[in-house]
């Protein structure tokens, strides 16, 4: 085999082509921030006119971290005018990508410690914890701005759950209750449209929950849903006496399914399902009473009970458009949201207190909120007008 004529040296060629590309970066703002100043003096450099109301004063030198690398920006100074530029903002130290992306991570569960390890590794320079804190702190304030924001919307069908986080109280630990509502709007989209902490879901709870969204101006409720948590029914029946409750047929069947033997759940809970794929109202009524006649025939008396007591709260959806019924009757549109949350507090634990719990479990609904997730339209309300 001939030698190689020529070799390269791949990793030596990556180094000098980021290089080329950083030097690039550093010329090309350098030389936006001179057009910059030329245009608010309204003389070049060293040039001297009648209407000018400033002059150049030199330069000074700071850093700015980019994708492409740390460049060195050279800001112009005037006398008689603050140099305010359109490109860079003043005090800023990283491009906004940077700062989105510390951001992301830090909201999909990585720690202080490991972002300070990943900046340095990915743009050049490390973020100390202060500039981590401080981010978030940024963060923060847009999310609670969010959380409190008027509803300007008619939202014809609200679901609403509590998820339970864990803080730290008094060197023991207690629950938290995060109380969350979803709200598909009069277009068919989606929106989370409330959070809020709650020591419990009590009956207290559930009422300010449901106040402060009215408050915000929800309007125009055809239909809550939700898993009965306690106090939630009579709650909803005070602050929106003319919406309807639809309790989550998913938790239906997991209040009757542990009152029955493990040997024997596949069968009943295919026999739960028939009730709801009936073609009515009346049809689901008869399925759900003959399902209650067979499950006391097993001598599943306590499951036969849950289903008479509990089968007519699940049959709400029926007052509906048949083309809602598979996404009203559950409230399997806020579990995503639910699984999301827990999976970024995890890598928390326990809270501080119940407002830490409540700011991330926020910030990463409005994350998700913001993506793909909102932009989807998930039902045509304009079967409601049929």
């Amino acid at each position: 085999m001939p030698e190689p004529i020529v070799t390269l040296n791949e990793e030596s060629l990556r180094a000098d082509l980021r290089e080329l590309i950083r030097k690039t970066v550093e010329e090309m703002l350098n030389g936006l921030l001179e057009e910059e100043a030329g245009d608010l003096v309204g003389a070049e450099r060293y040039e001297r006119t009648a209407d000018c109301e400033a002059y150049r004063a030199g330069h000074y030198e700071r850093k700015l971290a980019t994708t492409s690398g740390e460049v060195t920006i050279r800001m112009p100074k005037l006398k008689g005018m603050r140099f305010t530029t359109a490109i860079i903002e003043r005090y800023r130290r990283r491009e906004t990508s940077v700062e989105e992306a510390m951001i992301e991570m830090y909201l999909a569960g990585v720690s202080t410690r490991r972002i300070e390890d990943v900046s340095e590794i990915l743009w050049g320079s490390s973020v100390s914890a202060a500039t981590v804190s401080n981010l978030n702190e940024k963060v923060f304030e847009a999310v609670e701005e969010w959380r409190n924001r008027p509803l300007e919307r008619s939202y014809p069908y609200v679901y609403v759950d509590g998820i339970y986080l864990k803080r730290s109280w008094g060197g023991s630990y207690e629950n938290v209750a995060v109380m969350v509502a979803i709200g598909v709007n009069d277009d068919g989209y989606r929106e989370v449209i409330g959070a809020a902490e709650g020591l419990a879901e009590s009956a207290e709870c559930w009422r300010e929950f449901l106040s402060w969204l009215k408050s915000r101006g929800l309007r125009g409720v055809r239909m809550f849903t939700g898993d009965k948590a306690a106090g939630m029914v009579g709650s909803i029946a005070e602050v929106f006496p003319e919406a309807a409750y639809q309790r989550c047929t998913v938790h239906f069947y997991r209040n009757v399914l542990a009152k029955v033997p493990k040997s024997k759940r596949a069968r009943v809970a295919a026999m739960l399902k028939a009730v709801h794929a009936m073609e009515s109202r009346e049809a689901s009524e008869a399925k759900a009473l003959a399902v209650a006649g067979e499950l006391e025939g097993m001598r599943l008396r306590e499951a036969a009970k849950t289903v008479r007591d509990g089968y007519a709260e699940t049959l709400t959806y029926t007052r509906f458009s048949r083309g809602h019924w598979r996404r009203v009757r559950t409230n399997n549109a806020i579990e995503r949201l639910n699984r999301e949350i827990r999976r970024r507090t995890r890598a928390v634990g326990t809270f501080p207190d119940g407002k830490s719990a409540l700011m991330l479990a926020t910030a990463r609904l409005k994350y998700v909120a913001e993506s793909e997730w909102g932009s989807l339209r998930y039902l045509d309300v304009t079967l409601l007008d049929e």
